[in-house]
This record gives C-alpha cells, structure tokens and sequence, in this order.
C-alpha cells in the first residue's frame, strides 16, 4: 500500500466514526509493525480529541510518533519526532488540537480528516 492510500484509509476511518485521530493513524501502519492492529487501538484509544482533550497535542500526530518509535526501534526517534513534527505543523498550521480546531480564534486551521492525512503523509515522508 502506497503511503497516499494509507493516508485516504486513515481518513475514512476517522470521517466514519470507525475511529478517533491517534487511532486512525496507527491503524493504517498495523501491518508495518510488531504490533497487532487491537493492541494499536487500544494503545492510541486515550488520544482522542487531542492529547488533554483539545488543550495539547492532536491525537493524529501523537499517533504518527507512535509508529515512529515502533519503526525506528527508539533509536533516533527523537530527532525524527522533531522533523515530524515540523512537518506536519508546514500541512495544518499547528501542532495543537485546541489551535488546529480554532478554540480561541474561531478559525479552523486543519479538519480532522485533513489532519490524519496529514500526519500520514508526514510519516511517510520520514520513513521513506
């Protein structure tokens, strides 16, 4: 599977309410790790909404980091965390729920679905 279809995949399930942000995300990656896609779910079911319900971190790209540090065994999955971050923030604007979703401004920077792709995309673009 291309990283494109992975990224479409995530966000049909996050569109259909078959999953939250972090969970899509990890999802779509099941195959690429030691990890049964159940466990997945279950790891990455705590992130919905943001990491704190909105106020931090999008559960999209808490989900990608997740991945991140399966595939790279933890060995430079900091700095990698760091480029996947800064990518992803170039695609949506932000890196937080709350800003992403306009809480305090009234401006949506990123939907959800888009935000998913998103943080797909910017995996993918560190994975090779």
């Amino acid at each position: 599977m291309t990283i494109q279809e992975r990224a479409e995949k995530a966000a049909d399930f996050k569109s259909r309410g078959a999953c939250n942000c972090c969970q899509a995300v990890a999802r779509v990656f099941a195959d690429t790790v030691d990890v049964s896609e159940e466990d997945l779910l279950k790891l990455s079911a705590g992130f919905a909404a943001g990491m704190g319900c909105m106020e931090s971190t999008c559960g999209a790209l808490v989900g990608a980091n997740m991945i991140l540090g399966l595939r790279t065994n933890g060995a430079g999955t900091v700095k990698q965390s760091r480029e996947l971050l800064a990518k992803f923030r170039e695609k949506c604007g932000a890196v937080t729920c709350k800003d992403l979703k306009g809480v305090a401004t009234g401006k949506v920077l990123c939907e959800c679905d888009d935000c998913v792709r998103n943080a797909v995309l910017s995996l993918g673009e560190i994975l090779g």
